[in-house]
C-alpha cells in the first residue's frame, strides 16, 4: 500500500482524525479594532448575486466582501513594514502550508489574567518535557482564549487602555525569531500579539520581529485543546493573493489517534 493510501485509509477507518481549528466566518466574526487614526478592516459580509430566481434560476451565488485579516487568517511578512521586502501570502511555501505543529498550552497561566504574556521561559519548560521546537514546524500558542471568539466585546476585552488578550513577551517574541527554527506562530487571539501590544517594546513584537524574520503568523485559531502536545500535522489554505499581506484561511490538524 502506498503511503496517500495508508494515509487515506487511517482517515476513513479513524485511526487519524482531522481537527477543524477554524472560526467560522460571519458577518459577527470579531475583527480587530485600532484606535484613531488608524484605518481598520471591514467585518466579514456577503453580497447576494442570484439565489434560485430571475437573476438566476437554477444558481445561488455571492460576493465576499473582507479583509485579509479577518477571522482565522494567515500572516505573511509583508504585513508588517519589518518584513516589507520578504514573502507575499500567494509565495508562501507549501513546506509552511502543510507542516508539523506543537502546541504549547499555557490556558492555566493565563487563567484569570487577560494581559499574560508568553516568557522564554515558558516555552524552555515546554522543551524540557517535548523536546527542542521542531525545525520547519509551527509553534501553537494556547491560552484558552477561544471560549470568548463568538463575542466580538469579550474577544477583544477592551478598556479605556486599550485590548486586553494574552500575548507573547518581546523577549519571547525575538527569541522565537532569532534562535528558534519554527516556520511561525499560531494563537487564538484576534493577532499574534498582546492586547496591550501597543505599549509593548518593541510595539507589536510578534508582527515587528516573527515576521521581520520571514516567519509567519496564524491567529483566531479554535479546538487547540484538541491536539497533543507534539506530533499533529498542521494543514493551512490561505487564498493565494499575489501581493496580499494575507488571507482568511481553513486550518486544520492532522491528529493520530490511539497510538
Amino acid at each position: 500500500m502506498s503511503l496517500l493510501a495508508e494515509l487515506s485509509a487511517a482517515i476513513t477507518g479513524g485511526g487519524i482524525e482531522v481537527v477543524d481549528l477554524t472560526a467560522p466566518l460571519t458577518s459577527s466574526t470579531p475583527i480587530l479594532q485600532l484606535p484613531e487614526p488608524f484605518a481598520n478592516t471591514i467585518p466579514f459580509r456577503l453580497e447576494e448575486i442570484s439565489r434560485y430566481d430571475e437573476r438566476g434560476p437554477r444558481w445561488y451565488w455571492n460576493d465576499i466582501h473582507t479583509g485579509e485579516h479577518t477571522g482565522t487568517h494567515f500572516d505573511a511578512p509583508v504585513h508588517w513594514l519589518s518584513g516589507k521586502d520578504g514573502l507575499d501570502v500567494s509565495q508562501a511555501p507549501l513546506s509552511t502550508l502543510v507542516a508539523p505543529a506543537v502546541v504549547l498550552d499555557a490556558s492555566a497561566k493565563a487563567q484569570g489574567n487577560p494581559d499574560f504574556l508568553l516568557s522564554v521561559d515558558d516555552v524552555r519548560e515546554w522543551e524540557s518535557e517535548h523536546g527542542a521546537l521542531p525545525a520547519g514546524a509551527w509553534l501553537l500558542y494556547r491560552s484558552g482564549w477561544d471560549v470568548h471568539s463568538n463575542d466580538q466585546d469579550e474577544f477583544l476585552n477592551a478598556d479605556a487602555s486599550g485590548s486586553h488578550t494574552p500575548g507573547v513577551s518581546p523577549e519571547c517574541a525575538k527569541w522565537l525569531a532569532e534562535e528558534t527554527p519554527i516556520a511561525g506562530l499560531g494563537v487564538e487571539t484576534v493577532g499574534t500579539d498582546a492586547g496591550q501590544a501597543p505599549g509593548l517594546d518593541p510595539a507589536f513584537p510578534c508582527h515587528e520581529l516573527l515576521l521581520g524574520a520571514g516567519k509567519f503568523g496564524l491567529t483566531q485559531l479554535r479546538n487547540l485543546a484538541n491536539l497533543p502536545a507534539t506530533g499533529a500535522m498542521l494543514v493551512i489554505s490561505p487564498l493565494p493573493i499575489v501581493g496580499g499581506s494575507g488571507s482568511p484561511a481553513r486550518v486544520f490538524a492532522l491528529v493520530e489517534r490511539g497510538a
